[in-house]
């Protein structure tokens, strides 16, 4: 197993490319990520930080550079094993949760690790161990809109996790909740990284979240400093 969740080398991304306006968003950026390593991504709004994610979840291509998860180069492979691997390495973590409503907060949790090939019953297994994590063991029969935010998001973050993942990425995870929501389920989301040991870049503009992390990295000018 790699020691190694992510590793980002030399990647640029321009947008609007061959037209007459481009914007060059990000420059030769490199970040390493380890397992069990929680890194604040820090930027003004319109610096790239989404755009930096999406590139490092593989959501979108760079225009140069590579991105190594868990120890493959996934630059240039295929879509499909770029696909198996976002599936089975990467999990996604987003401002509003995204819970499919028609599903129990178990089943959200479920769902991804059926599509992964993971058997039914232990699938469920997983699901309501990581719901008993986060405090949430009786919400788990539960849909969404009959759960708080903080409710909702800590099941999202369930989710995330569900595949057992090498790499969380997570753009403004407590963004949608009250201060002191935030602090709370941002607490459990740090419970959750470290106890599982992947590695974890999550992008914020709270600096007191920011600083509870293992360290800060800012996008300034297309580049990581």
């Amino acid at each position: 197993m790699s020691e190694v969740a992510l590793r980002l080398s030399g990647i640029a991304k321009t947008y609007n490319a061959g037209k007459p306006t481009q914007v060059e968003v990000l420059r030769g950026v490199d970040l390493t990520v380890a397992r069990g390593e929680v890194v604040a991504l820090v930027a003004p709004s319109g610096a790239g930080k989404s755009t930096l994610l999406h590139i490092a979840g593989l959501l979108d291509t760079a225009d140069d550079g590579t991105v190594e998860i868990a120890g493959e180069d996934l630059t240039r492979r295929s879509d499909r094993r770029r696909t198996e691997a976002r599936r089975a390495q990467v999990g996604f973590i987003y401002q509003f949760h995204h819970l499919l409503p028609e599903f129990t907060a178990t089943e959200n949790i479920t769902l991804p690790q059926l599509a992964a090939g993971v058997a039914g019953a232990e699938a469920e297994a997983r699901a309501r161990d990581l719901l008993g994590r986060v405090g949430l063991t009786d919400r788990a029969a539960h849909r969404p809109a009959e759960m708080s935010g903080g409710e909702q998001q800590r099941v999202a973050f369930c989710r995330a996790l569900a595949n057992a993942p090498a790499l969380l990425l997570a753009d403004e995870p407590t963004g949608n909740l009250d201060p002191d929501t935030s602090d709370i389920v941002f607490g459990v989301l740090m419970d959750l990284v470290r106890e599982t040991g992947l590695g974890a870049v999550i992008a914020t503009h709270n600096p007191g979240l920011a600083a509870r992390m293992d360290r800060t990295v800012r996008l300034e000018g297309g580049r990581l400093v």
